[in-house]
């Protein structure tokens, strides 16, 4: 006691450890406050008392806290739920954190009140001891952090707003393959983008050929790179296109919610306004079918103010040019050359089935060929092809293909022709939509000659009721250009047109899936002979174009028959009773069979026939029973240089006859024109004269001539050095003229009706020259404004196109630069003396090919292409000809061609 006492007195307390070692080092020594010593001491024995006695109050405190802990949790969950489904918007970062460190510490204490019965259990005294003093200890100390923690939460968990807006990236990656073929495309729009004069661009051609693909490129290009726009991919739609896209549109922007879907279109319109106004944007415009109003969907049209840019895609034509009227800003994506088209085929089909036997790389060129460098067209049939290992499956696929018939692969009339039969469902009409399927009728890559396409449809009945031709064939025509614009034609040139393979094939089996119309058509795949099908009362319209068939000498029963092509075999027979059993024929078409020489008397039983196509066959008369055709519209006899015959009022017979082909005929013209008088419904007549001794005789048949001309030839004009041009300038439908082998003309006299305008070659196109070799110059066809083609050749004696000297001597056409304003094609053959074309620089500015050959003393062209159309001019002549050229315009753009086939006339 005396001890303790001592040591109270004590202030420090000073210890001193000695290690035990040599030379006694090693001494340290701590100072420690006496009283802090005691109040440590009694803190720790307190404490530890403290928390088994506090423990089931501590227990029951922090239950009570966790409800309430939960309830915020909960509360605050479905704040932040709201905000997101709903309001599109991102929660707190802080937000986040909070909700999950507070179900860190609800799932800590929920585990520790399960806990907390065992050691309940193990109090004693009042619950101040226990009989387990270290674990209740351990216990209850956890149990008082646990609750501080959840009061701490509890106290942080008051937030005033759970969520904000999230940013917006400049572009979102989209999904897309290595591309073939693209780049090229690629980079063009992309020009355009970086091009602050261009604000809308498009993108259009034939379904499957890549243009969305193409867009998902330049939109990747967006995401990597640096640019300042905001790009917004939108997908349009035939049902509610603006709709669609505003809310696309929304979702880009975080517009979208439940709100935004309960409000109208203009609206919408005003909400989308307001964010992309004054924003630098970039709109990818996927797939629009028709013009789309920007402003009234709310975006902002670009400028160079705001600097923002719209590119869409779209299958038609014309929608493109109403969404951007200049051209040379829109993009026509063509199907890929052979190599690449083989080179994305490869990528589908695998290399290593290519490799399984020696002639199936051969035999995928061919394929490749069939799809005729159409993306989806090789991508389908690729895959289709890659499980393919024996050069028989290859075989039966090429086979198939070139019938037409590939719906019979795997994944082609499933996925493939649905997806291109989208643009033939958007046809306006069912009208349009037969005029369409028509043109599957034709042979692969078959130029079609639009005039001639469009005098079938009528034939066939395809077109309205009209009062007269011109009326019927300007609607046929302007359903080409719709068929064009919607990418299911190709223009070939002015006059011609073209169905894509895929297209063509795609068509047939539209028209193999139709209940109405049944096509059996075998065009163009080498058939020696007769065919044979198990329908033919089905069939609507048959097509046995191109071909090697000699002998018809089997009836075929087809009631239902419309059109029946067979131009183009090499007929011989056609048995009498062959169409005695096709009442409802109404186009036949057997031209270009120049071994058919005798037609069958059954033709007579053709009683619905309208259009009668016999043009280039080798028919000696015309047999009297065709009389019997009533109906008859259409005659074409051009080119029938063996015609000997027509029996007498045969022509007139044809009471409802508006259009007579005649030019080349072997028949004398003459001997009909009489008859032509009584055909009042008679409309267009081409026709050849041999002397200017018929030309005379035939200009006194004003009504019938003058009118109906379409087309004349002099041939053989013999007896004449010098032609009066007025009788065939007054020809108001002149479109083409054709002077062949007229070996004595030496003038063609311009008189002053002509050069007033009175009768002036308004509506000549084409003129052809042949064999004429006392001609100097062909000056009068200055007076032709629309000429649009110009063939020379074998013209010996001629020594300029245009003679300044006979022009100057009219003053209307004096200095006059519309020369050769329209001329697209100009062909110059064998004119050995031939110096000059004009001897003034010409616009030209339709101007697309010239082919020169033999052509030796000419040394200057008078190009001075300045044109406003964009035109891509070719030349083609013999090699290292153009090198002694002079031109006029070194800044045209030409493309010399120094390889060529010959024009021959």
């Amino acid at each position: 006691m005396q001890r303790f006492n001592h040591l109270q007195q004590t202030e420090i307390v000073q210890l001193t450890l000695l290690k035990s070692k040599p030379g006694m080092g090693n001494i340290f020594s701590i100072s420690l406050s006496l009283d802090t010593i005691i109040t440590r001491c009694w803190d720790s024995a307190v404490g530890k008392a403290s928390f088994p006695c506090k423990l089931e109050e501590n227990l029951h405190a922090l239950k009570n806290e966790v409800e309430e802990l939960e309830a915020i949790r909960t509360y605050l969950m479905s704040r932040v739920r709201v905000a997101e489904d709903e309001q599109q918007l991102r929660r707190l970062p802080q937000v986040d954190l909070w909700l999950q460190r507070a179900n860190r510490v609800i799932t800590d204490a929920d585990q520790l009140i399960v806990k907390s019965p065992q050691h309940v259990e193990k109090l004693c005294m009042g619950g101040c001891c226990s009989r387990h003093p270290t674990s209740t200890h351990k216990f209850g100390k956890q149990i008082a952090r646990i609750l501080q923690e959840v009061k701490d939460m509890k106290e942080k968990g008051d937030f005033s707003d759970v969520a904000c807006k999230p940013p917006i990236p400049s572009a979102n990656k989209r999904p897309s393959e290595p591309t073939v073929g693209l780049e090229s495309y690629v980079n063009q729009v992309w020009s355009y983008i970086q091009n602050e004069l261009v604000g809308i661009s498009g993108i259009y051609g034939l379904g499957g050929v890549g243009k969305t693909t193409l867009l998902n490129q330049i939109n990747n290009r967006f995401h990597d790179s640096t640019h300042g726009y905001l790009v917004i991919w939108a997908v349009a739609s035939q049902d509610r296109p603006i709709e669609k896209v505003q809310d696309e549109i929304a979702k880009r922007i975080g517009l979208s919610n439940e709100r935004w879907k309960s409000k109208s279109l203009d609206e919408k319109a005003g909400d989308i306004r307001s964010i992309l106004y004054g924003r630098r944007f970039a709109l990818l415009l996927d797939d629009i079918w028709e013009w789309f109003d920007l402003t009234r969907a709310g975006i902002p049209i670009p400028t160079l103010d705001n600097e923002s840019k719209v590119i869409f895609t779209t299958r038609r034509l014309d929608v493109c040019c109403q969404m951007q009227p200049n051209m040379d800003n829109n993009i026509r994506v063509a199907c890929l050359p052979s190599g690449e088209a083989f080179k994305l085929f490869e990528e589908k089909v695998g290399s290593e089935t290519l490799q399984m036997h020696p002639d199936i790389h051969k035999l995928a060129e061919a394929v490749v060929e069939e799809c005729a460098g159409l993306p989806l067209a090789l991508i389908t049939i690729g895959r289709a092809m890659a499980s393919k290992k024996t050069s028989r499956e290859w075989e039966y696929a090429v086979e198939v293909l070139r019938q037409s018939a590939a719906s019979v692969l795997p994944g082609v009339g499933k996925e493939m022709y649905p997806k291109l039969k989208f643009s033939y469902d958007c046809l306006t009409s069912e009208r349009v939509k037969s005029c369409f399927s028509y043109c599957s009728l034709y042979p692969e890559d078959y130029r079609i000659p639009k005039d001639e396409l469009v005098d079938c449809w009528i034939g066939e009945g395809l077109l309205d009721e009209h009062t007269n031709l011109s009326s019927a064939r300007n609607q046929g025509h302007f359903i080409i250009g719709s068929l064009i614009d919607a990418c299911l034609l190709e223009k070939e040139c002015n006059h011609h047109v073209k169905m894509h393979d895929v297209i063509r094939d795609m068509s047939l089996w539209i028209a193999g899936e139709s209940e109405k119309e049944k096509f059996f058509v075998k065009s163009g795949v080498q058939l020696k002979e007769q065919p044979k099908a198990k329908k033919w009362e089905e069939v609507t319209r048959m097509s046995l174009m191109d071909n090697q068939i000699e002998n018809l000498t089997e009836i075929l029963e087809c009631p239902n028959l419309q059109t029946l092509f067979l131009r183009r075999n090499r007929l011989k027979v056609i048995m009498d009773d062959f169409f005695n059993f096709m009442p409802m024929l109404r186009v036949l078409d057997l031209s270009r069979n120049m071994n058919l020489e005798e037609l069958p008397v059954g033709i007579a039983e053709l009683v619905s026939l309208e259009h009668l196509n016999l043009s280039r066959t080798g028919i000696k008369k015309l047999p009297v029973q065709l009389k019997t055709l009533a109906k008859l519209k259409y005659l074409n006899l051009e080119w029938t240089r063996d015609l000997e015959m027509i029996p007498r009022q045969l022509i007139s017979s044809f009471s409802k006859l508006q259009v007579l082909k005649m030019e080349r005929c072997g028949y004398g013209c003459l001997l009909v024109l009489e008859e032509m008088e009584h055909l009042k419904y008679l409309n267009v007549l081409t026709i050849s004269f041999r002397n200017a001794s018929e030309l005379e005789k035939a200009s006194r048949f004003n009504k019938s001539f003058s009118c109906a001309i379409e087309a004349v030839s002099l041939v053989d004009f013999r007896d004449s050095r010098s032609l009066t041009i007025m009788a065939l300038a007054n020809l108001q439908h002149l479109c083409t003229l054709t002077l062949w082998r007229c070996t004595d003309l030496e003038k063609v006299k311009i008189e002053r009706n002509i050069i007033l305008g009175a009768g002036r070659f308004h509506s000549l196109r084409s003129v052809i020259l042949d064999e004429c070799n006392h001609l100097r110059d062909v000056s009068w066809v200055a007076f032709a404004p629309h000429l649009e083609v110009l063939r020379i050749a074998e013209c010996n004696g001629l020594e300029e196109i245009i003679s300044e000297e006979k022009l100057g001597e009219v003053a209307e056409l004096k200095g006059n630069s519309n020369l050769f304003s329209k001329l697209e094609i100009l062909y110059l053959h064998n004119l050995a003396k031939l110096r000059t074309i004009y001897h003034h620089a010409l616009p030209f500015p339709l101007l697309k090919k010239i082919r020169i050959v033999k052509c030796g003393m000419l040394k200057k062209l008078p190009l001075n292409c300045k044109s406003t159309k964009g035109q891509r001019l070719v030349i083609e002549g013999e090699e290292g000809w153009w090198k002694n050229v002079e031109w006029k315009d070194e800044s045209t753009r030409i493309a010399f061609l120094p390889s060529f086939k010959p024009y021959v006339i």
